[in-house]
């Protein structure tokens, strides 16, 4: 068996010339009072400096908003009971705060804020957390935020907006006033479910109605700036009573604003051959008390355009729209008065809107747009209600509605599926699968369903007691498509420690600049391809396309598991680390809708595979490759810390508590390794598996300080450090290799048992080509370190040192402490570069720094250099670069950023010269 004590690598000098940290290391320029070279203050007082804050987009609000955010601290540094200051300009402003993550010490390692934005705001921010007492110039709130609960309702008064949210019933929202004055009431969702498809245009298959159904709600946070109330319920069908399709909907207010914003999450949980959804939206009613000629309905388009128009126009007068009584002469009466509109955007590029005074009577078309910004208005001179949905033109089909303005109380409809668009087919593309040697799919029969998958979506409410001008509505439309967001510096996040082995940009030497322009040329193209080739959809916008064909100038969306790419080797993390390095607000959106799409549409939120995500496929649940390398939390942890999202921290807590269960319902190797007799009941690989089980329980771990999840992880650390081969331990086949290091799993208590193969009883070594290249290495760059363990991290040392080596070499490195010191073990392909660095970054050792920087510049993905396509070859002018694809880009990111850190004292300063490929699977040697 393997030896569990500390390797002493060091005593070796011809292998080690020095030994680095791989932690992050703190700046001490931070601190009035340095900080220990280990991120762990003394026991004495720590008094941070002031952290300086942005705004994301630079650009002043539009009008007052407020915003959550989150901020990472050094280990050590903040203690649970530290206070915290904001201020901006010498102008204090609200704040309220709450821990997000610990530090393995108790320390705060995350903390939650939120602030209400005065209109026109700039910034810059200065967070304080000391304990100093407040400012005797503390702000005053615009109104103090309360919340009660009578036993029927929970109320909400803002100070200037109070909401009433029924505890149970078909209402989300009862009724919104401001100032005494109902302004909107009998908020719902509404859901349209057709039975079968309309395969045919003669078809009309049978549809019911069916509007929520509130089951539980909870208070997550009361003030003083932000309160949080989430709902949860089911949709009820109006005849049959039927319920089905979950949902979680978080309404968020903040002290003083008269707007509401709301997170909207839906779980697919019916038989995609007979549920088809038609309409699905929430509608909301909006008293209109002044004369028709008086009212107001309203659109916005794109770049901020508007469409307004009163509901007796007349002939157009200016006095109408104006806010001020229209009194025109009794013939205007005559006119007619139009009583429902709606905007329906059925694809990304165009939107129409069109109007009719009755159901009796038809529908005409008034106006045509590209790309509608998604906000509908509903009003007289006393006031009225907005709804805007964010993403509205990414995510069709969608459309705004308005019924029954003519009435005493309009309807308001935000719809997140346009009744008017085709019905919501969550079928798989084809009746079979068409297998891994022709279309590079691994679809399984009953496997390809989209039972628990989910979808959010964000909209906002704005209600007015007042007529609303048109240059406000603009506003509210720009609040609602782009969230005011604070952020810390790339400089102060790298600082903390937090994420791992990341790099700052430096483009100080010719070496380093070509790689960064790399970097840059691979995300730009992205960002282009991305509306170059419409990614676009409700259950598709944010994800990217796995490969490309340069036969056909387009995106293999249509070829098996080269379609969507559903986080295949670490798409996410590619994404993340690329915004946390840089602090563009451009990067930051990209990630953001990632995110929010792979988080829930390759994720299982309910059911047998809860907890799982689904490969790469044409349709987003389409492949039978159910794994928790795909839905992992260390995907999402970026955006749920930066942003304080509760809905990832749903995701996040689903993955901690229900991951380890279902991979015993799916072995992931049964396919490719099918059990034998007598081995255990759960088998899972170690890499991948196990260091993504380990990533959701660290993290939960961190959110909770629940030391049980450190136990679960520690136990499977035990469990690795027993075996021969640690971290490589796997069964030999009959050609004496093993396929992966596949070990049985108990998930009760998370330990691990090598599994012998039942002729020989021997164990061999493992390298998987994907065990560290699916977010297990960046795991693994937190874990080891924040677990404090050396025999652990000697473990994860012999896996990037001795990754190809055979058993006698592994047998004699237990002896000579020194195997592979020319760096000849390193695992070839994509895992490589990162793991010869980190050996580097511990050692001092440099060939291990030469391996890792030649191993980079082999990759592919490290630079794009699109031409365009146009004329007969496209549908429409596109950039293309058949080299590109999503796995090699996001791979050679993260590995580029990671050498840039774990190597940076010994990269060349001559500009890199890359071993890549043309589409043709050429190698060249190409100048970079």
């Amino acid at each position: 068996m393997r030896q569990t004590t500390r390797r002493e690598f060091l005593k070796d000098a011809a292998f080690v010339s020095a030994a680095i940290s791989t932690s992050s290391l703190v700046d001490s320029s931070l601190y009035a009072e340095a900080v220990p070279a280990d991120g762990i203050a003394s026991a004495g007082p720590t008094t941070l400096r002031p952290v300086d804050l942005r705004l994301l987009n630079k650009e002043p609000a539009t009008m007052p908003a407020g915003i959550s955010w989150g901020v990472p601290w050094p280990q050590g540094a903040v203690s649970r009971n530290s206070g915290f200051h904001l201020s901006s300009q010498e102008r204090n402003l609200p704040l309220q705060s709450w821990p997000l993550a610990y530090w393995s010490d108790g320390s705060i390692k995350w903390t939650g804020f939120a602030t209400v934005l005065p209109g026109s705001f700039q910034g810059p921010v200065t967070l304080s957390p000391a304990p100093a007492p407040a400012p005797a110039s503390a702000p005053a709130l615009a109104g103090a935020l309360n919340v009660t609960n009578n036993g029927k309702s929970v109320l909400v008064d803002t100070g200037a907006l109070k909401c009433a949210i029924p505890l149970s019933g078909s209402n989300l929202i009862n009724s919104i006033s401001i100032a005494g004055k109902e302004v909107a009431s009998s908020g719902q969702l509404v859901c349209i479910l057709q039975s079968g498809p309309a395969n045919h245009p003669e078809d009309s298959p049978q549809r019911e109605r069916f509007l929520s159904n509130v089951k539980q709600v909870t208070v997550e946070q009361s003030g003083p700036v932000r309160a949080v109330v989430k709902i949860e319920g089911m949709h009820r069908g109006a005849s049959s009573q039927r319920e089905w399709l979950p949902f979680t909907v978080r309404l968020y207010f903040y002290s003083g604003q008269t707007s509401i914003r709301v997170v909207h999450t839906i779980i697919f949980d019916g038989d995609q051959e007979k549920d088809f959804v038609r309409g699905l939206g929430l509608e909301i009613d909006v008293p209109m008390r002044d004369p028709a000629l008086n009212r107001t309905v309203r659109f916005t388009g794109s770049d901020g355009g508007l469409w307004s128009e009163p509901l007796q126009p007349g002939g157009g007068n200016a006095a109408q729209e104006s806010g001020q009584p229209f009194s025109p002469p009794p013939v205007f009466g005559q006119n007619a008065v139009w009583n429902d509109f709606k905007l329906i955007q059925p694809s990304p590029d165009g939107f129409t809107i069109s109007k009719r005074t009755g159901p009796e009577s038809t529908w005409i078309f008034s106006a045509s747009g590209t790309r509608a910004s998604g906000l509908v208005y509903a009003g007289d001179l006393s006031g009225g209600l907005a709804i805007s949905i964010r993403n509205f033109w990414q995510s069709f089909p969608t459309a705004l509605e308005v019924q029954n303005a003519a009435s005493p109380s309009a309807k308001l409809i935000a719809w997140l599926w346009s009744p008017d668009a085709p019905e919501m087919d969550m079928r798989f593309y084809d009746t079979h699968g068409h297998g891994l040697p022709a279309a590079y799919e691994d679809a399984q029969p009953g496997l390809s369903t989209a039972h628990g998958v989910a979808r959010t979506s964000e909209l906002t409410l704005f209600a007015s007691s007042a007529f609303l001008g048109k240059a406000d509505t603009v506003a509210m439309a720009t609040v609602g498509t782009q969230l005011p967001l604070l952020a810390a510096t790339p400089e102060y996040l790298h600082s903390t420690g937090v994420f791992g082995v990341w790099s700052l940009p430096d483009r100080s030497t010719p070496f380093k600049k070509s790689i960064e322009d790399g970097l840059d040329s691979v995300l730009a193209y992205y960002q282009r391809q991305v509306d170059d080739r419409s990614w676009y959809g409700f259950w598709q916008y944010g994800d990217f396309i796995h490969s490309y064909s340069a036969a056909r100038h387009v995106w293999h969306y249509d070829w098996g598991g080269h379609a969507w790419d559903n986080t295949e080797l670490g798409a996410p993390l590619w994404l993340w680390y690329s915004y946390l390095r840089s602090g563009r607000a451009d990067l930051f959106r990209l990630a953001e809708a990632h995110a929010r799409n792979t988080s829930e549409t390759d994720t299982y939120h309910l059911g047998p595979m809860c907890g799982l995500g689904s490969r790469h496929n044409v349709v987003k649940w389409g492949d039978g490759a159910k794994e928790a390398r795909v839905s992992q939390a260390a995907h999402w942890r970026p955006f749920y810390y930066l942003t304080t999202d509760e809905r990832t921290g749903d995701i996040i807590r689903e993955a901690a508590e229900h991951s380890g269960i279902s991979v015993g319902n799916f072995d992931p190797m049964r396919e490719a390794e099918p059990k034998l007799a007598g081995e255990p009941p759960v088998r899972i690989r170690i890499g991948p598996d196990w260091f993504a089980l380990a990533g959701n329980w660290m993290t939960e771990w961190e959110r909770t300080g629940d030391k049980s999840w450190r136990d679960k992880i520690m136990n499977g650390v035990d469990s690795i450090l027993a075996m021969p081969y640690g971290l490589e331990t796997g069964k030999p086949e009959a050609n004496s290799k093993a396929l992966a290091a596949t070990v049985g799993f108990d998930n009760a208590t998370g330990k691990l048992t090598a599994i012998l193969n039942p002729q020989t009883n021997a164990l061999v070594p493992a390298n998987y080509n994907l065990a560290t290249i699916q977010g297990g290495g960046e795991v693994m760059f937190e874990l080891v370190p924040l677990l404090g363990r050396k025999d652990f991290e000697d473990a994860w040392l012999e896996l990037c040192r001795l990754g190809i080596a055979p058993s006698e070499v592994w047998d004699k490195d237990r002896t000579t402490h020194n195997e592979g010191a020319e760096a000849q073990y390193v695992p070839p392909g994509q895992s490589g570069p990162r793991l010869a660095a980190y050996v580097y970054a511990k050692t001092g050792n440099i060939a291990y720094a030469r391996k890792a920087v030649a191993m980079l510049l082999s990759q592919g993905g490290g630079i794009a250099n699109p031409s365009m396509v146009s004329g007969s070859n496209s549908l429409r002018p596109v950039q293309e670069d058949p080299r590109i694809s999503t796995n090699e880009a996001s791979q050679t990111a993260l590995q580029c950023i990671e050498v840039l850190e774990l190597c940076k004292d010994q990269l060349p300063i001559e500009a890199a010269v890359r071993t890549t490929r043309d589409f043709r699977s050429r190698s060249v040697a190409v100048p970079r």
